[in-house]
């Protein structure tokens, strides 16, 4: 579904990605880990079109999208949750998701948008107990939730999910962890950035590991999880517990 092909991506002389080359099959969910500045987001930011890529291509649906600006990169299929939820605080919750479907709202797609707001407020009932609230107002796990809702409105084809587990609390990480994954069976292919590395391989099919804006390792989740570098880097001690309690992809 996606490859990405020797992409190089600079902030002006400074070179951020360096011929990093992965891709995503229809149907995966693969993660980006490393350390901070290891290029993770760069990644995602150059797929959505907000970051000009220097050298290297990106296929999407065997389709080139390097060089098309972000609303034909939603519009193609791809849509991002960006670090941070980003949502429109002074907005509604309902506003919030409303925004997502822009442009499916230019095709007339009203009755499919009804739809997907009720599909939206099952996938997060909370959102629906809280739809006339001020976005702003809600709490860190709700305002992620509202994210992901606003970025599915636009029915992507591929969700870009960028650390979806910063700053909540462990038992909102499971929860959103356990929707990402459900996602799946909805037939949404997914890319997550996480330095929770033990969050995104329990959901992962497979992985990337990033260090100073080149792949130094991929693999199956497995694979990484059994990794001695991964381990001692991003795991922790008591990596052999790691499994427990997982749904195996």
């Amino acid at each position: 579904m996606l490859r990405i092909t020797n992409l190089n991506t600079c902030y002006d002389r400074i070179k951020a990605l360096d011929n990093v080359s992965l891709h995503v099959s229809a149907g995966e969910i693969v993660c980006l880990i490393g350390a901070n500045g290891a290029g993770k987001t760069t990644i995602l930011n150059t797929i959505s079109g907000l970051i000009p890529c220097a050298l290297g291509q990106i296929n999407f649906e065997d389709r080139k999208i390097n060089g098309l600006p972000p609303e034909r990169v939603v519009a193609a299929g791809i849509s991002q949750v960006p670090e941070g939820r980003q949502i429109f605080g002074p907005l509604t919750v309902l506003e919030n998701l409303q925004l997502g479907a822009y442009l499916r709202f230019k095709k007339r797609e009203k009755d499919a948008i009804v739809e997907d707001l009720e599909w939206m407020f099952r996938l997060f009932p909370r959102l629906k107990e809280r739809i006339k609230q001020i976005a702003g107002t809600l709490s860190g796990g709700e305002q992620q939730m509202l994210a992901i809702g606003r970025a599915l409105m636009a029915r992507p084809k591929l969700l870009l999910l960028d650390e979806p587990s910063m700053g909540l609390a462990p038992l909102v990480v499971t929860d959103i962890m356990n929707t990402i994954s459900a996602l799946r069976d909805r037939g949404v292919t997914i890319l997550i950035v996480e330095q929770n590395a033990r969050a995104s391989l329990r959901i992962s099919d497979r992985g990337y590991v990033l260090e100073t804006g080149r792949v130094v390792l991929e693999g199956s989740s497995d694979e990484l999880v059994n990794d001695s570098d991964v381990k001692r880097a991003y795991l922790g001690k008591d990596y052999k517990t790691f499994w427990e309690g997982r749904d195996r992809p």
